[in-house]
């Protein structure tokens, strides 16, 4: 079976509550799928007209949906209220029975529609939405949170992508929709979710935006990432320079100690000077290269071309954009040290980082090294809804 696109929406009051780390874990851990893109977006009152009419068309042409109070819900929390637009995340999904899947995970709206199986946790719904009714009539709804929006059917999950590449294809990715009392106080960073989250399916790269969402920063940039091998020098190229500094004599004197020792032969700080020089710069030289290949699957000595280190890598990342008062700071002391064992307890890295190059995340140092590192991933652009367009016109073939 041809694999198919489909998404999940994290509304407006989860990503408020902080429960988006929690929502993702799920997202993620609980599938097959691969999630190819992500979104966080700002709607303007055009687009909520548009979607919640389509909810509501569907809800005519297939009564099951609950397209009404859905269509009703996004009015009323995804418009612009009080000056200022509300944020929600929007995630793509890839692969077989991509809509019948995450309809498993995010769960039913009522709860005379769930079985005794799923009324306890297990799905996003149980968790994080609410559906609460008046005692005495069953039809009179007192409070409706779903957590989460996304399609039963594929056809009508493919109408909806339609509505979102229409108005958000060309939009920044950076969401700037609330002004601060002193924005002289106000800092953005930069955390990457490294490949090491990716290899399989799990619940880790949720928790460890759970475990950021405990300095109260607002997210406002997301999206998947696959470095180039360019992209990957780039970006840690102050790194070779460290790895050289401190790498080449460490390795000299270690490599003299072993000769002396082989040999039984006195060798002279000249000799250790040469040994640091060729051996110890090789070794830092190979120790870059691994980085590079971790970040991007691909390694300089093994790319023939030009345009082949220019390509999007073989492994994946996650960009997010934090901002807040201190907000570099927040984040790198959730993070943790880049040694995994340095970390101290209820760190990013202590709880998830193998090794230091290994070590779950990356975060800005500063606030220079965030305007560097922002425009080495590009984070005003993102090619989520390229994706989707593309999708949406395979399926008219």
């Amino acid at each position: 079976m041809a694999p198919t696109l489909s998404y999940v929406i994290i509304t407006p009051y989860t990503i408020a509550k902080s429960r988006t780390g929690g929502v993702i874990a799920r997202l993620l851990s609980r599938t097959d799928l691969e999630l190819v893109g992500t979104q966080i977006i700002a709607p303007d009152e055009s687009f909520v007209r548009e979607y919640a009419a389509s909810l509501r068309d569907q809800e005519r042409r297939n009564p099951s949906t609950a397209g009404e109070l859905l269509a009703t819900y996004v009015e009323n929390n995804f418009n612009p209220s009080g000056g200022r637009k509300h944020r929600f995340l929007l995630f793509m999904f890839r692969g077989e029975n991509a809509c019948e899947k995450l309809t498993e995970i995010t769960g039913a709206f009522f709860p005379k529609v769930r079985s005794s199986e799923n009324i306890y946790g297990q799905t996003i719904r149980d968790t994080y939405g609410e559906y609460i009714v008046d005692y005495d009539d069953h039809h009179k709804i007192i409070y409706f949170e779903p957590a989460v929006l996304a399609s039963r059917r594929q056809d009508l999950a493919e109408e909806n992508m339609a509505i979102f590449v229409r108005h958000f294809k060309n939009i920044d990715n950076i969401v700037r929709n609330l002004s601060y009392p002193d924005q002289s106080k106000i800092e953005q960073t930069l955390v990457i979710l490294k490949p090491d989250n990716w290899k399989y399916s799990s619940s880790r790269p949720g928790n460890v935006i759970e475990m950021f969402s405990r300095t109260g920063l607002r997210i406002i940039a997301t999206k998947v990432l696959r470095f180039s091998l360019n992209q990957a020098m780039q970006f840690y190229a102050p790194a070779e320079t460290v790895l050289q500094e401190k790498l080449a004599p460490v390795l000299g004197h270690k490599a003299k100690e072993i000769l002396e020792r082989e040999f039984s032969l006195a060798l002279s700080p000249k000799t250790e000077k040469y040994l640091s020089k060729y051996f110890g710069l090789e070794y830092a030289e190979e120790q870059f290269y691994q980085l590079l290949e971790f970040m991007s699957g691909r390694r300089p000595d093994t790319c023939r071309t030009l345009d082949e280190a220019e390509k999007p890598g073989d492994v994946k990342c996650m960009i997010i954009v934090y901002e807040g008062e201190n907000a570099v700071q927040k984040i790198r002391n959730v993070l943790g040290p880049t040694d995994p064992l340095k970390a101290p307890q209820g760190t990013v890295r202590r709880e998830f980082g193998s090794n230091i190059m290994i070590n779950t995340a990356h975060a800005s140092d500063s606030h220079e090294s965030y305007e560097r590192e922002k425009e080495i991933v590009n984070i005003n652009s993102n090619s989520l809804f390229s994706i989707m367009e593309e999708y949406l016109a395979s399926r008219k073939k």
